[in-house]
């Protein structure tokens, strides 16, 4: 906590945007903490640090340009690597599973991978290798950073003004870490467990 609150207030306004642009979509920015760093800048405007009306534009700008930059490093950087590479290292069919995936669930899968850490970072780039439209991409984008950074801003804004979430600040951003991280550790074991029963029937045979 004492790391975050001193970066925050060290690079202010373009540290906040640099973070939760490569968190929402830059190939190694998975590691940065989008979910922690919007609720406790959020606790900060409440006190008084900072603006919530700079926050606002600040924290949805930097959430939309990076997806978008993720889903170009997909289309341009990543598909042009994959399709270098298939028959070597992957097959074509896992290209066309991407394309379909995304062509069907696209929608709903750009907008709730905002509130997932990790899956926010790399839907959009998994979203440019499977040639999503860009323009369905982009609707989705902008409503779902929207409603991410906004909803976790404006709660964190209005939490921060009670006593007990003052208190208690670095408990409750603990707390929003791990409980974000559940849905992507839950993902985990279902895959872990999926491959554990199939390798067992494989054995078995």
């Amino acid at each position: 906590m004492s790391l975050l609150l001193s970066f925050i207030l060290t690079f202010g306004y373009v540290g906040i945007f640099i973070v939760l642009f490569a968190e929402s979509g830059f190939f190694l920015g998975f590691f940065f903490p989008g979910d922690s760093l919007l609720f406790t800048v959020g606790l900060l405007a409440s006190a008084g640090h900072l603006s919530l009306a700079v926050l606002l534009p600040v924290a949805a700008l930097a959430a939309i340009s990076g997806d978008s930059f993720g889903y170009w490093t997909g289309a341009r950087l990543g598909r042009y690597f994959l399709e270098r590479h298939t028959g070597r290292f992957l097959k074509q069919r896992y290209l066309d599973d991407t394309e379909k995936f995304f062509a069907r669930y696209g929608r709903v899968a750009v907008f709730l991978a905002r509130f997932i850490p990790i899956i926010r970072t790399f839907t959009p780039i998994f979203a440019g290798i499977g040639e999503m439209n860009y323009g369905i991409f982009v609707i989705y984008n902008i409503v779902g950073g929207l409603f991410w950074t906004a909803g976790l801003l404006v709660l964190s804004y209005y939490l921060g003004h009670i006593s007990f979430v003052r208190h208690y600040t670095s408990f409750i951003i603990a707390g929003i870490i791990v409980v974000s991280l559940i849905p992507v550790a839950l993902s985990w074991f279902r895959v872990w467990r999926q491959y554990k029963q199939k390798n067992q029937s494989h054995g078995q045979q």
